[in-house]
């Protein structure tokens, strides 16, 4: 008893991470993301050396709901691109991310890409010649569900830090709707603020 209950406070504490099915393992330092610039998940792993993958888990188009097409100011009903992934870094998931695209700046984008291992912003950027402009992005806490806990080899119920972002073109119109859930024992999200 005495032994689980050291266990679970260093679960709880980020000193240890437990995988479903696996066992239980040393955490690694967190990733921590400084939020001042607009990037990806695989340039922000590059940045801090380490390795990035993902399993893609849903890519299709469909047409937009009420609320996506609200978000991505487009008319109800016109076509959206929906990639789902679940994405890993040094071989160990961190994060599952459903992004939603304005269909019109990126035609046929799911049949020429293995977003497995490509970046979408780098895609966008090179193939599409998309200029990001700014994001606005919202963090909130909030506890794994069953399916979450399942890919993301933990608990359910296990903390997440889950995000809302817009990403704008340089043009100031939205390009993507996306929503990720981070697990809250590998991300720290840091942000400078200045006084004015």
């Amino acid at each position: 008893m005495t032994v689980k209950h050291a266990i679970k406070e260093l679960v709880s504490n980020g000193r240890l991470y437990t995988r479903v099915g696996k066992g239980t393992f040393v955490n690694d330092t967190p990733i921590t993301q400084q939020l001042e610039t607009l990037t990806g998940f695989s340039e922000d792993m590059e940045k801090l050396g380490k390795s990035t993958n993902s399993r893609v888990l849903q890519a299709e188009s469909f047409p937009a709901s009420t609320k996506l097409a609200k978000e991505l100011q487009i008319v109800p009903g016109s076509t959206v691109v929906f990639l789902q992934r679940l994405r890993i870094a040094d071989q160990q998931p961190v994060a599952l991310e459903s992004s939603y695209l304005n269909a019109a700046y990126c035609q046929g984008i799911l049949d020429h890409h293995d977003f497995s291992m490509e970046s979408l912003y780098s895609v966008l950027r090179n193939n599409y010649y998309v200029t990001f402009g700014y994001a606005e992005q919202k963090i909130q806490a909030r506890s794994a569900s069953a399916s979450e806990a399942e890919l993301l080899e933990i608990d359910r119920g296990f903390p997440l830090l889950h995000i809302t972002r817009v990403t704008f073109t340089k043009n100031a119109r939205p390009i993507e709707y996306v929503e990720s859930a981070y697990r809250g024992d590998r991300y720290i999200f840091r942000a400078r603020l200045i006084n004015v």
